[in-house]
């Protein structure tokens, strides 16, 4: 194969000399005029008939062609679309009917003629003239290969885009979604805003940092793992609705629902609070999903882990439900505040089922049944949900009062403080968005922030700057 593949290259150079013998850059030049294939397509008109329509002039990467002789076929694709184009040996001059022997799959060209149509009805550019903008060297993937080998497809995405077109539109429907999310935003008074990507502290979240030096400074800085600490200090600022549609780094295990670097929105609120939070977030998907889908059932066609087509619903009002209420509706465990082997033992079994080898990796790490008797009742009901119940939430569900040790950057309820005042917004089976209402008394984030970091000796890690700025006031 390694042979075969050296062969096709060696071939494509070959045509790259000719190219340059004929006195043709086979890597183009500056072009103005250039108009989207689907736009020329699209202004077709019946009564153009063959050959009659005007002149225009496109560019695109070669992916079929058929040679008839006197006449060649070429279907060129550009992100737009495809469109179909002839080559003629009547209407080209010597020179472009050479470079059409010299044309091989996967170059882009760019062509100028009238716009019409086949005998069979097939919109066509009726070429009168063919110039090179890039010859490819690298033949296009084979079109099974294209299509079903997710390594080369991941590691080679510049080739899946125009390879897959099914590719490039969910990229530029990924567009459209983060667009319709600022403009959201946007009109209900929130400010867009940067916040530092290098950190001296990694906060805001409980994750492994990737670690970088600063050498003039000679210290060690961490990307970001949330922005959330610094959103806040805005607020302190005065700023009173804000956010961060940006990236994030967290250097932990890749799988098809995390990655290492993705990008996150976050947004606080003066004076709101976790409901104003859930309020905003579900008329936001709900407003994207009919702007952008058509409707508020979605179909999921599954991924690399999950096959299964499905439709999720995102009718409102959505449902909110407590997670104690929640774990009890679907295992019968009444959470009372004490450890499961005493309310329900057999969901032990069940929890390390749910983790393959016997991992436990929840918020706080893995282990065995011994392990899980070793965490926390908070953190036991943590699990439960986790692995039993968050997998089988499809249509969205805001599950609320998690156990406030577990989050030690929201407001603990004031009717029983064991837990805080969030939701944890579950679609499709995994966790979509977190909302709080947030702690601002400084005192109490001190502590939060020393049960989180355990050991006196790491007390450092703790944020003394944002206390500090906790202690100017943030509503």
């Amino acid at each position: 194969m390694a042979d075969e593949t050296n062969q096709y290259e060696i071939d494509r150079r070959q045509k790259l000399h000719k190219l340059r013998d004929l006195g043709i850059d086979p890597y183009g030049r500056r072009t103005e005029g250039i108009v989207p294939l689907a736009q020329i397509k699209s202004s077709y008109k019946p009564e153009m008939g063959h050959d009659g329509g005007p002149v225009v002039k496109s560019s695109g990467r070669v992916m079929l062609k058929r040679d008839m002789g006197k006449l060649s076929f070429l279907t060129l694709r550009d992100e737009s679309g495809d469109l179909q184009v002839a080559l003629d040996k009547r209407r080209l001059d010597d020179k472009s009917w050479e470079v059409r022997s010299l044309i091989d799959l996967g170059d882009l060209i760019v062509v100028e003629g009238p716009l019409g149509s086949t005998n069979k009805g097939e919109i066509t550019i009726w070429a009168t003239n063919v110039s090179m903008a890039a010859k490819a060297l690298h033949p296009p993937p084979a079109k099974w290969e294209g299509l079903s080998d997710v390594e080369l497809r991941y590691r080679q995405r510049y080739v899946d885009l125009w390879a897959n077109p099914e590719v490039m539109r969910l990229m530029k429907l990924r567009i459209a979604v983060v667009d319709e999310i600022r403009r959201y935003m946007r009109d209900r008074g929130f400010v867009e805003v940067e916040t530092p990507m290098m950190q001296a502290l990694a906060g805001g979240a409980a994750a492994k940092p990737f670690v970088t030096h600063h050498n003039a400074l000679d210290i060690p800085l961490y990307l970001r793992i949330a922005p959330e600490l610094f959103l806040k200090r805005l607020l302190v600022g005065g700023f009173t609705k804000v956010f961060e549609l940006n990236r994030n780094f967290r250097n932990e295990g890749i799988s098809p629902r995390h990655n290492p670097e993705f990008t996150m929105l976050e947004a606080y609120e003066a004076f709101g609070s976790w409901e104003t939070m859930a309020d905003l977030v579900e008329g936001m998907i709900c407003h994207v999903a009919e702007t952008l889908f058509g409707g508020l059932k979605i179909i999921h066609h599954g991924g690399t882990e999950d096959t299964e087509k499905r439709t999720i619903n995102l009718q409102r009002p959505w449902r909110r439900m407590r997670m104690v209420d929640l774990v009890e509706e679907r295992t019968g465990w009444r959470f009372d505040k004490r450890p499961l082997e005493e309310g329900k033992p057999e969901l032990i079994d069940q929890l390390v089922g749910k983790s393959g080898s016997g991992d436990i990796s929840g918020h706080h790490g893995g282990g065995h049944a011994a392990k899980m008797k070793q965490f926390s009742p908070a953190e036991q009901l943590v699990e439960v949900y986790e692995k039993l119940i968050e997998p089988t939430l499809i249509d969205p569900c805001f599950v609320t009062h998690v156990p406030s040790v577990i989050i030690p950057l929201a407001r603990e309820n004031k009717e029983d403080p064991y837990f805080a005042d969030v939701y944890e917004l579950a679609i499709n089976g995994q966790e979509i968005s977190p909302g709080y209402t947030e702690l601002n008394d400084p005192e109490k984030q001190r502590e939060h922030f020393a049960h989180q970091v355990g050991d006196k000796e790491e007390q450092h890690r703790m944020d003394d700057d944002f206390l500090n700025a906790l202690r100017y006031g943030m509503p």
